[in-house]
């Protein structure tokens, strides 16, 4: 079956860096359109980033220049570096694969504080 587990997360000081990645299992990786979304206590999941089967990226306006997407077809698995971290980056980011319908990850938290 599907599997989709991320890693990466944790405490970060504003303007720190991290690097999540996500190691999918159960699908056919190098054909799947992959993205982050991330969700903040009390407000919904939003996109954050998406990378096609070809590479080409996607991100929403807020982490524009300071995110990074990319992915690894010889491990199944995708990345997504954080730089220049915000307060208001503070959430919970799962990887997400569409296969006729949504999977997700477990989710893996995010803290931006001082």
């Amino acid at each position: 079956q599907v599997q989709l587990v991320e890693s990466g997360g944790g405490l970060v000081q504003p303007g720190g860096s991290l690097r999540l990645s996500c190691a999918a299992s159960g699908i056919m990786f190098s054909i799947r359109r992959m993205g982050w979304y991330r969700q903040a206590p009390g407000k919904e999941r939003l996109l954050v980033a998406t990378i096609s089967s070809g590479g080409a990226t996607e991100y929403t306006d807020s982490v524009k220049g300071r995110f990074t997407i990319s992915r690894d077809n010889a491990k199944n698995t995708v990345y997504l570096q954080m730089n220049s971290l915000k307060p208001e980056d503070t959430a919970v980011y799962y990887c997400h694969v569409n296969i006729i319908r949504d999977y997700w990850g477990q989710g893996t938290q995010v803290t931006v504080s001082s």
